[in-house]
């Protein structure tokens, strides 16, 4: 039974362990992509953790008796059930297993035993192509030594059922019991720039296109709307910026380093509204951007930083890939309309007696 798996370990098959963004993070990794070092904590953990005591039943009873459309209800279980993930014990080999890969990863960065590390939630349902759960269970920056990475490692776990996230599934008809977490354990990276690239215009669907979101400091402030990004509009053949849209860019979030944490900084000189990607940056990221969408063979929405304690050359860094849903779906429908169409018609004329009824 493997409760931690590293991202560069991990065979193919065993992906499904790892949850959507792990399993991304690990094909990856075993392409050569630029993945900051990390590894996984795997479904096993999380459901030897729930069926290793009475939790397992009194979560499922308590969730599946939930009226989701009385939102005081459907809040009130969810913060019991967070609130029983959050002060359970862990089972002692699953413990072990954390830790003694939060240290060989310590080890790899060439770090003594206080790396800061992201944690990073990965449901096994996650970034599906027909249901996205981008965004609905949590990630933590900044966190330093083993028994805060454990300590956060239960707040993923328990993300998984807050109201947002039982709604969702239960929208879906996604039965609880098909769930498991797995949790990212990620080497930080200081980043200078971050955001977001997807390989079509998320406008208009159109797959010649590369566009990118970016701003200062850490990705939060774009993934969680806090400020309006540069944006850039790149002809994916031909490389050439398109257009662009340069932002006042007022915050940032970056390392605090004495203080262990990740803080929310104004910035208030020239450097708020100037470009966050040179020219040849926008490049890079389209560059890797078009190998990442080859590499998984559809549209992909990417996380990606440039880390600024690497050298210029070296310093672009992937943090997550998923497939593009938005676009792919509504392309799937008109797929299948097609086909349903086409096969009327081919029914008609293989049965004209039909038509005339």
């Amino acid at each position: 039974m493997k409760y931690t798996l590293f991202f560069k370990e991990a065979l193919p098959e065993e992906y499904y362990l790892l949850g959507g963004k792990g399993a991304s993070l690990a094909s990856m990794s075993a392409a050569d992509l630029p993945v900051p070092v990390g590894f996984c904590i795997t479904t096993h953990a999380y459901s030897d953790f729930l069926h290793g005591s009475a939790l397992a039943e009194a979560i499922y009873e308590k969730v599946n008796g939930i009226d989701c459309t009385n939102v005081a209800e459907l809040d009130k279980v969810s913060e019991e059930v967070r609130g029983l993930l959050l002060v359970s014990p862990l089972p002692s080999e699953v413990e072990h297993s954390i830790k003694a890969s939060y240290h060989q990863l310590c080890t790899l960065a060439g770090a003594t035993n206080d790396l800061p590390v992201a944690v990073r939630s990965s449901a096994t349902a996650e970034d599906l192509p027909d249901a996205s759960f981008a965004g609905q269970q949590d990630t933590y920056l900044w966190v330093v030594g083993e028994e805060e990475v454990i300590e956060h490692v239960r707040r993923c776990w328990a993300s998984l059922y807050t109201s947002r996230a039982i709604n969702y599934r239960r929208n879906q008809q996604i039965k609880e019991d098909e769930v498991l977490m797995s949790v990212v354990i990620q080497k930080m990276v200081n980043a200078r720039t971050a955001g977001v690239a997807m390989t079509l215009n998320p406008t208009n669907g159109d797959r010649s296109k590369i566009v990118i979101d970016a701003s200062w400091g850490l990705g939060e402030a774009v993934v969680s709307g806090e400020v309006t990004p540069d944006n850039f509009l790149v002809d994916k053949v031909m490389m050439e910026i398109l257009a662009s849209n340069i932002q006042n860019k007022h915050i940032e979030h970056v390392p605090d380093k004495i203080n262990r944490r990740v803080l929310t900084r104004e910035i208030v000189d020239e450097r708020a509204t100037q470009p966050s990607l040179s020219e040849e940056e926008v490049k890079i990221v389209c560059r890797m951007a078009k190998i990442i969408e080859k590499h998984y063979r559809c549209p992909q929405d990417i996380e990606w930083a440039i880390d600024a304690d690497l050298p210029a050359g070296q310093n672009f860094t992937l943090l997550q890939s998923r497939p593009e849903t938005v676009w792919s779906q509504k392309k799937a429908a008109a797929a299948s309309s097609v086909k349903t169409g086409m096969e009327g018609i081919l029914n008609t004329l293989m049965n004209p007696l039909a038509s005339k009824k």
